[in-house]
């Protein structure tokens, strides 16, 4: 049984440069293909740690990190995720952003997705004052030569869960791909759920 700990903000902290190594270690995986640098994902990772009313739902196999989901205050993220909420004229202030979800491949398929999303759901309704959960996700073309065979992605999930792509909202974020010399820009589109009372 893969057992989930809740912490927020800076309790994270013993945990900080394991969950690190954990996505950078999943993201080298397609769709992201994220060839991932320690000092970066510090940098990206004390925003969550800094806000008080961050969520980490960290997954472990007895004493070993797993995985790992992230949710935080919409208003505490970069611009780069909180700009195309203003322009769909979403107020930021009323969406609970979910950052990500990484899990080692053997964890897959035993129903730890689905219980991230519960956890940060619940936390998004417990402090009483968001209308909207959203996360963003990495736009590959289906023809992508890079994409493995058999891959299956995870939109079924998403849309089982209420979630809804809305292609008229798209983050742009660089990030240096494995096997490329330098960074290159790339569209993350938007899921976004009601959330109810």
């Amino acid at each position: 049984m893969i057992a989930l700990r809740e912490v927020a903000g800076p309790e994270v902290a013993p945990w900080l440069t394991e969950v690190a190594r954990l996505r950078i270690a999943v993201f080298r995986e397609f769709p992201y293909l994220y060839d991932g640098d320690l000092g970066y994902e510090r940098d990206y990772l004390a925003t969550y740690a800094r806000s008080p009313e961050s969520l980490f739902v960290l997954a472990f196999d007895g004493e070993r990190l797993v995985g790992v989901s992230t949710a935080v205050p919409l208003v505490d993220e970069i611009d780069a995720f909180r700009a195309p909420f203003r322009g769909a004229g979403i107020d930021v202030r009323e969406v609970f952003y979910f950052g990500e979800s990484v899990l080692l491949p053997e964890y897959r398929g035993r129903g730890i997705g689905g219980r991230f999303f519960d956890a940060r759901e619940g936390r998004a309704r417990a402090l009483n004052r968001f209308r909207w959960t959203a996360f963003c996700a990495v736009v590959r073309a289906d023809d992508d030569p890079r994409r493995p065979a058999g891959h299956r992605g995870n939109e079924t999930l998403w849309t089982r869960r209420g979630y809804a792509r809305r292609d008229d909202m798209r983050a742009h974020l660089e990030w240096k791909e494995l096997g490329a010399d330098s960074a290159v820009m790339h569209d993350l589109a938007f899921w976004l759920r009601p959330l109810p009372a």
